[in-house]
């Protein structure tokens, strides 16, 4: 028996990474899936190779940052699939690096609306269907940067993820009556075109460096953290809400 056989789930930030590797592993454990993402083409792909594994996907192409996008996206999926169990609100990134006396008022807005505002926005349209559900489980991925470690040149990423941790938890209190779990996901670094050691040019010091920052001296591979979004969004969860679960390889605790 597959373990989200007869859920429906939202996946943002699908297109790759993370959000890919969630979107595919729901759908093979059963789930009925809405992706989205800015890039169509590559949603558009993720579908037909979710339908040729005999699953069963549509994609609703916006930004995360657009209202409107999260509306689109509950509508698909109760009108498509006929309600809305699961959210793995994934998207999110960096808009620059550098120190904080250094960043710009439009680069710091910027990053909280594209990690912080876009969580309001996703559960202010996800609550109301999971509500109407009797049950559901929202998943966000937060990061270790601003919970466990203060990165130097990350200061706006790491405050608007750990306002997103704090968003977590008060939804999980005002959701938890309804039976709608809320969760915080928190990983390490992970093996996508978004982390340094796959940018072009990156010197085998830097690789040996970040993957040495872990405990387990190496960073994940997607499909990794999506196995923890599944047990979050799974029954296997059912007494987990308001947590900030790591699943970081152990840099939280990594001194050496």
């Amino acid at each position: 028996m597959r373990i989200l056989a007869g859920k429906i789930a939202i996946v943002t930030g699908a297109s790759a990474g993370i959000g890919r590797a969630a979107a595919r592993l729901f759908a093979d454990e059963g789930a009925r899936v809405v992706v989205t993402a800015r890039r169509s083409e590559l949603l558009g792909m993720l579908v037909e190779e979710i339908e040729a594994g005999g699953g069963s996907a549509v994609a609703v192409a916006g930004d995360i940052r657009d209202e409107d996008l999260h509306r689109r996206l509950v509508e698909t999926a109760v009108e498509r699939f006929g309600g809305l169990d699961i959210a793995f609100n994934n998207a999110g990134g960096t808009v620059g690096y550098g120190p904080m006396t250094e960043t710009s008022t439009d680069d710091w807005r910027a990053t909280l609306e594209l990690n912080l505002t876009s969580g309001f926005l996703a559960a202010k349209y996800q609550a109301p269907a999971m509500m109407a559900r009797g049950s559901g489980s929202m998943i966000f991925t937060s990061t270790f940067v601003g919970h466990s470690a203060g990165m130097p040149g990350m200061g706006a990423y790491a405050a608007a993820k750990a306002g997103l941790t704090g968003l977590v938890q008060v939804l999980a209190a005002e959701l938890g009556p309804h039976n709608v779990r809320v969760n915080a996901l928190l990983p390490g670094g992970v093996d996508t075109d978004a982390n340094p050691i796959n940018f072009p040019g990156a010197l085998p010091e830097t690789v040996h460096f970040i993957n040495g920052l872990h405990a387990l001296k190496r960073v994940a591979q997607p499909e990794e953290i999506a196995k923890a979004a599944l047990f979050l969004g799974s029954d296997m969860s059912s007494f987990v809400t308001g947590a900030s679960m790591l699943a970081d390889g152990g840099v939280s605790i990594s001194r050496t």
